[in-house]
This record gives structure tokens, sequence and C-alpha cells, in this order.
């Protein structure tokens, strides 16, 4: 069994998106809490990634084609740290 712990950062923005997506979240946290990172890859509509750059280390799983839960995963404790859950803005700057 995993555990899941949310960033203060990610608590206060999980109240901000769509119900669909606090659903989808809440699906993504019983898979990871389950069978971890393992886990989340079977499912190809989480997308779930390896993040390079900046974020190299962290993972990203998609909720939605604007959603994205950003964690890191703690092996050694079995932990899986939640950064953000965030809405991914594609508008070209």
């Amino acid at each position: 069994m995993w555990m899941v712990f949310e960033a203060r950062k990610a608590e206060k923005n999980i109240d901000r998106p769509p119900k669909q997506i606090l659903e989808k979240y809440e699906f993504w946290k019983n898979i990871a809490q389950i069978s971890g990172p393992d886990g989340l890859r079977k499912f190809p509509g989480f997308n779930d990634h390896a993040l390079k750059g900046e974020w190299q280390g962290h993972r990203s799983s998609y909720l939605s084609d604007s959603y994205r839960v950003i964690y890191w995963v703690d092996g050694l404790a079995i932990r899986v740290n939640v950064v953000d859950v965030t809405h991914h803005d594609y508008r070209r700057k």
C-alpha cells in the first residue's frame, strides 16, 4: 500500500477544478495508493510519464487535456508526493 501526500499548494489548488476533474483525481489517488506509479502507468488515459528539465525527478499524469497531477515518488518510504494539481495552459505567448 502506498501513501499519497499532498503538498500545501496541491491542497489549495484541488478546490478549483471542475467536479469531473476532482472525481478523476480521486480515482487517480486510489490507484496510486493501491498500485503506486506502476499502476498509474497501466492506465493509458493518464499518460503518466517522467518530466525533464527543471522538473526532472517528477512525474506527470493527465486528468484531462488541461489538468495534470505533478508528483514525485519516495520509494524508500513508499510515498507518492503530489506537488500540484494544475490547469495546464497551452496558449502560445
